[in-house]
Parts: C-alpha cells; structure tokens; sequence
C-alpha cells in the first residue's frame, strides 16, 4: 500500500474524521483487512483564518508548502488537505510541491457528473462559498455552482467558524442549514447540495433533505485517497 500524507487540523474534528473513515474504507476494500499508513501534519486553524481575513494568500500557501514538504520527508507517497478552504491556493502548493496532491474539489466534481446532477448548492465557510475554486472547477463540466443569498451566506459562515471547528454541533444549527437546503431547492432550484466544509457532514449526516441530495466532500474525498493508497 502506499503511504497517504495529510495536511489536518483545519479543523481538527474533520481530520478525526477523515483518519476514522481512511481506516474504516481501507479495511473494508482489502481482502485482509489489512490497515493503511497514514501521515498527519496539522495546521493551526486559527492562523489560516487570520490569513484568509487579511487577504494574505501567498502566506497562506507558504504555510501549505511547507505542510506538504513535511508529509514528504516524512515517507508519504501522496497528499491530500483535509478541508475545502484551503484550495483556494490548491493550485499554487500544487506547482510549488514536489509531492502529489488529491484535490477535494476534483473529486467532488467527478461525483457529482457521475451523478447526472447539474444546479449545485455550495454550503461551507464564506471564503469557500465567495471563491472561484468550486465554479472554476465545475462549470467547464456542465454543473452550476448557486451561493445562498448574503444573508444566508453570513449565516452559515457564522456556524461554520464559531461552532463547527471548535466541534460544538448544535441541532437548532442543523435545523436551520436544513430550512436554508429547503428554501434554496424551492427558490434557486438545486438538484444537489455541495457540503463544503469538513465539518459539515459532522453536523448533516443524512443523505439528503427535501428530495435535495447532499455531496459529502470528506466522503467522496476520501474514497480518492483510498483508491491512490491501494493502488
């Protein structure tokens, strides 16, 4: 097998989740069960956030650089970053790596054209919702990208920052990102609704609402992680 890096801690309650699910798939896709090797690096969130605040991307990716430079002495083979924000500067610690990078957004991409679905809600943080990553990336295959309104838009991000990544999941939180799904199926007419946050699917955990199915990026990301380490 080969030997995964990633880049974690944005926040850290997604990167629980996606070591749990990395050796739960392993196992489930080898015939003896074996498990993987898997290399962790973590980020201070809080500083990335500062960062995204202050307009400073190339810092940004600097940091993720060198993030990824260390998967790399550290033996992985391959890496991934375990968060949606951070590829708005995908593309630079792409070039500026040595190491190969699995992007999330590419995977989530690839699932939804599988999935015949073409009108795409985009939930996450507000840097995630407001960049061109996600059109950038899904436009070129057919699939519109729809932000909720800027109302809606502070809303979630509010969520996002002040309860998903400090890992308080709150159900009247759950409740209104439902509704905001709901209202968006009715009002904007999505087929399919983006979780675009790693924390997201921590605090949505069912399929889909209101007829609207939900891509699980820390899922679909994953099973592209799984594929390279038994590859």
């Amino acid at each position: 097998m080969k030997i995964a890096g990633i880049v974690g801690g944005l926040g850290p309650e997604s990167t629980i989740d996606y070591y749990r699910r990395i050796l739960e798939r392993t196992r489930a896709r080898r015939p003896d069960g074996g498990a993987p090797h898997v290399v962790i690096t973590s980020i201070d969130v809080q500083e990335l956030l500062g960062l995204m605040n202050a307009g400073r991307l190339d810092d940004m990716a600097s940091i993720l650089v060198r993030e990824v430079d260390r998967l790399a002495r550290a033996g992985a083979d391959f890496g991934a970053i375990s968060a949606n924000t951070p590829h708005i500067v995908f593309g630079a610690v792409r070039r500026w790596t040595q190491l190969p990078l699995l992007s999330i957004v590419e995977a989530t991409r690839d699932a939804a054209r599988a999935r015949g679905l073409r009108r795409l809600a985009l939930l996450g943080t507000r840097f995630t919702m407001q960049a061109r990553f996600y059109p950038g990336a899904f436009e070129p295959a057919g699939i519109a990208i729809v932000q909720p309104n800027p109302a809606e838009l502070e809303a979630v991000h509010d969520i996002y920052v002040n309860q998903l990544i400090p890992g308080d999941f709150r159900p009247e939180s759950r409740a209104q990102v439902l509704d905001l799904v709901a209202r968006m199926a009715a009002r904007d007419g999505i087929d399919g609704a983006i979780l675009g946050g790693t924390e997201l699917p921590l605090l949505l955990r069912q399929p889909e609402h209101a007829g609207v199915p939900f891509l699980d990026t820390t899922a679909l990301h994953v099973e592209r992680i799984v594929d390279e380490i038994l590859s």
